[in-house]
């Protein structure tokens, strides 16, 4: 079968090769195999393949945490009808190949009426958001701040906020091409790349500052957010796409807001992986309903995803969604 596989640490576009692999080995107990439909590319497969997370992480890998595909085989302790069902394969890297074994206990059933290209997209994106909204947004919230507004899971919670009354604050870098996809859903943008957008942000949050602030930034931006950021609130930080860790001051106290740090990873692992149908159950059921859908901006095979990743950056909006089987 075709594996994309990084030998090594280091850049998606140095290290990973095409290669024909040996197939998976026959399923053992309570395992399956899975026949890859679609995958995808989140930052968390860089960061993996990056070496970053060397304790958990050994080479050559299969990258790819997010995908779909359909039960092609089952072994003993599997139910039969397994066969043909399709789900999400979860609990470890591995899409970024033609069929991936795995326990039976670490697929997600896709509902139906939920179609692969939306399905693709269900796990690293919507079940986050969903998760961080319901854990750190009751009732008394109603200041709520976040940063990266134009990424997709800033338009997810903008849209899972919006169901509970309230109109997030956006910070945004202001790069050019990358505007809101649906600016109604935010009270107020602010732009890193203007002068003045400290100010103006705090003006639209208020004295108080924001209940929750949801940062995926870090480095110097995160931290003057953090600044902002009520001292009985939560700085709710979640990736770091500036690359530079947030400043110590935000760890040491004096009364300002706590850092709750959220690793989707820490509740998706924390068992055998039932859990995992019940935790998907809002997120699908959002779906149905035409919410948290992930706009597709280039569709390639997997026979071409290393070439990918050698050529230019493409500007086209939309993430990317790739086809295993060609």
């Amino acid at each position: 079968m075709l594996a994309a596989v990084a030998e090594s640490p280091g850049r998606l576009a140095d290290v990973l090769t095409l290669r024909d692999v040996d197939g998976p080995m026959v399923p053992g107990a309570g395992e399956v195999v899975v026949r890859m439909v679609a995958a995808t590319v989140n930052p968390s497969d860089e960061v993996s393949v990056s070496g970053a997370y060397g304790s958990r992480t050994s080479f050559p890998m299969v990258p790819g945490f997010e995908g779909v595909g359909v039960v092609d085989a089952v072994g003993p302790g599997v139910p039969g009808t397994e066969l043909g069902r399709r789900v999400l394969p979860l609990g470890s890297a591995g899409n970024w190949q033609q069929y991936k074994r795995l326990g039976h206990s670490w697929c997600v059933p896709v509902p139906d009426d939920v179609p692969d290209e939306v399905a693709c997209f269900a796990y690293v994106n919507p079940l986050t958001a969903t998760l961080m909204v319901d854990r750190f947004c009751g009732p008394d919230v109603r200041q709520v701040v976040v940063t990266a507004a134009t990424s997709a899971i800033g338009r997810h919670l903008a849209e899972l906020l919006n169901d509970r009354g309230i109109t997030p604050v956006g910070v945004v870098r202001g790069t050019p091409g990358r505007g809101l996809a649906e600016p109604s859903r935010w009270r107020a943008v602010v732009a890193t790349n203007e002068p003045g957008w400290r100010e103006r942000l705090r003006a639209a949050v208020g004295p108080r500052g924001a209940d929750v602030t949801f940062d995926c930034v870090g480095g110097a931006v995160g931290g003057d957010v953090f600044a902002l950021t009520a001292g009985d609130g939560a700085f709710v930080h979640y990736g770091l796409l500036s690359g530079t860790p947030l400043p110590a001051a935000c760890f040491t106290g004096g009364g300002g807001a706590r850092v709750e740090l959220f690793r989707l990873r820490d509740t998706v692992q924390q068992g055998d992986g039932r859990h995992l149908p019940g935790l998907f159950a809002p997120v699908f059921d959002n779906l149905r309903r035409g919410r948290l859908h992930t706009a597709v901006g280039t569709r390639i095979g997997l026979s071409t995803l290393a070439d990918h990743f050698k050529g230019p950056v493409s500007g086209r909006p939309g993430k990317l969604l790739i086809d295993p089987q060609r």
